[in-house]
């Protein structure tokens, strides 16, 4: 996320139209709106590789991967008359199993995202670890894992549930490292992940 374009508070009702409508896109926290930041060559690679990879093996199951433009949405139900509580983001790589729950008609906002992968960058890094994650971990029971994908290293950091409310980290790191993700069974290979990225030979 960046910084908020206008000290202004909205609605949920008020930005979804104005998102709907509009070409760029923008996630929503508590009332104020904010434009998505741009991308870097290397985030954008290593985010096609996890779709390509995860779809492959996905592939007959009853999960299913999404990406970029469908967002998800956390909080409790907003309340007419009460400050809006409410967090829309836009995950970069989405696994849903079996039947989606949407917010309305336009099937445009998950509610019940089984893995959510982020790949971080130096402007998004400290909400992906901090404020997006609490909210993923209080109002989503759907989810079971979350990972954070390093694009300037092959590093992932995998936040796996493990009961209610503990969540277990661990730490793959290094082109021959492979997260297993029995949740939806299947693994992401790190020389995968970086597939046509170049790193300095004491990072592979």
């Amino acid at each position: 996320m960046s910084l908020p374009q206008a000290r202004i508070r909205f609605t949920e009702e008020e930005y979804l139209k104005l998102e709907r409508e509009s070409e760029e896109k923008y996630e929503y926290l508590d009332g104020e709106i904010y434009a998505m930041a741009g991308e870097q060559q290397e985030h954008n690679e290593i985010c096609v590789n996890l779709v390509a990879e995860l779809r492959n093996q996905l592939k007959g199951s009853p999960c299913r991967t999404l990406s970029k433009d469908i967002k998800v949405r956390t909080g409790p139900e907003p309340i007419p008359g009460r400050s809006p509580q409410g967090f829309y983001s836009y995950p970069d790589v989405l696994i849903v199993c079996g039947e989606r729950r949407f917010h309305d008609k336009q099937k445009d906002v998950l509610l019940n995202p089984q893995v959510i992968i982020e790949v971080l960058s130096k402007s998004t890094a400290e909400a992906d670890r901090g404020e997006k994650f609490k909210r993923y971990r209080q109002w989503l029971p759907s989810l079971t894992d979350y990972l954070l994908v390093a694009q300037d290293c092959p590093l992932i950091e995998h936040y796996r549930r493990h009961g209610a409310d503990e969540w277990v980290l661990a730490t793959f790191e290094g082109l021959d490292a492979r997260v297993p993700l029995p949740s939806v069974d299947c693994a992401l290979l790190l020389q995968e992940v970086y597939d046509g990225l170049a790193f300095p030979p004491e990072q592979r």
